[in-house]
């Protein structure tokens, strides 16, 4: 502890050996005339420097007993046993530096249990279409292929689920933002799932206008899309229902909704829908709900920058939007315009 202290204060005891023999310089240059005053200061001075260094040690030995024994628990480390202002600092900054530490962990713990969940959750849900193609091997009759195709497609959703769960951890590594076509990607979206749809007799219904252009990542809104729309035909019990794409344009934004005709959403879970592995009370009622579908198309609409909306009434279906602003593409479409204006000028 004393080699410690001695280390920090190095310097100063090197500024006090040479400012006393700055001072017998002085004397000497003086020719010794007053020796017994050159002896006298350079005995009070080290006096003097002595007793601060000893005050200074009594002040931070708490300090040093702390720092220098090996701690036991975290709460041991924290405590607040500081004299003097600079170890107060010291004390308040490792404070702070172990709420950030414990708000990381929390973060960790909280992404590992929400993986473990979802990882339990999609392996019981894959047991179902994996069940129902084993008893269709095992049958004496030929094998449907539409039944099979249709399990297949239940087993390729979850697989997607569960890729882009992994995913949101590298988000902006796997992020890359082009201009998209609406209309274009719902109706790949709805090919995709078509045998879906035809399974629910459900139909899709597309009322987007020719070349609406948004700006996002196509991997990741066309995974947020089936999610809409995969809630949409699994919560729409009646037949012949439909289910509308449309979108909107109000000031600089345009809104793309996916409409269904199903259930609704009761009241009570709509604060709650989004939130990981909440299935409420529709949830319960198909039996088959993860609870992670809402709530994965919001983490992903709020990284893309994305306002994701739901408005319910229950009996007579849910609406889900997705808002994108349109501030860069308007002025890319301004500048584009202002290029193909100066480029007739120049023709003429």
């Amino acid at each position: 502890m004393i080699r410690l202290f001695l280390k920090e204060h190095l310097v100063f005891l090197v500024f006090q050996v040479l400012l006393v023999l700055f001072v017998m310089l002085l004397y000497w240059l003086d020719g010794f005339r007053n020796l017994d005053t050159a002896v006298y200061s350079i005995v009070i001075t080290s006096i003097l420097t002595l007793t601060f260094l000893g005050t200074l040690f009594i002040k931070k030995y708490a300090f040093y007993k702390k720092i220098l024994s090996v701690p036991t628990e975290i709460e041991g480390v924290l405590q607040r046993e500081a004299r003097s202002p600079e170890i107060k600092q010291v004390e308040a900054y490792l404070q702070h530096i172990y709420r950030l530490y414990q708000k990381e962990v929390q973060l960790l713990y909280a992404r590992q249990n929400r993986h473990l969940q979802f990882m339990n959750s999609w392996v019981h849900q894959m047991k179902t279409p994996i069940s129902v193609i084993e008893l269709m091997t095992q049958a004496d009759d030929q094998i449907e292929a539409a039944g099979v195709s249709e399990e297949m497609d239940r087993l390729k959703r979850g697989l997607d689920a569960v890729l882009m769960n992994a995913r949101l951890d590298t988000f902006e590594e796997d992020m890359q933002i082009e201009q998209i076509d609406i209309k274009q990607l719902v109706t790949e979206v709805v090919s995709t799932n078509k045998r879906l749809f035809i399974g629910s007799h459900v139909f899709p219904v597309i009322s987007i206008v020719e070349e609406c252009i948004i700006t996002s990542d196509p991997k990741w809104l066309r995974f947020v899309l089936a999610q809409f729309l995969t809630n949409a035909i699994k919560y729409t019990f009646e037949e012949n229902k439909k289910i509308y794409f449309e979108t909107f344009f109000e000031h600089n934004q345009v809104i793309l909704t996916v409409r269904d005709e199903g259930i609704g959403i009761p009241a009570s879970d709509m604060k709650r829908v989004t939130k990981a592995f909440f299935t409420g009370e529709n949830g319960r009622k198909t039996g088959e709900s993860t609870g992670m579908g809402l709530y994965l198309a919001l983490e992903v609409c709020h990284r893309l920058g994305h306002e994701m909306k739901i408005e319910s009434t229950v009996g007579e279906g849910t609406s889900v939007s997705i808002i994108f602003e349109q501030h860069e593409s308007t002025e890319r479409g301004e500048l584009d315009v202002d290029i193909e204006a100066e480029r007739n000028n120049e023709g003429v």
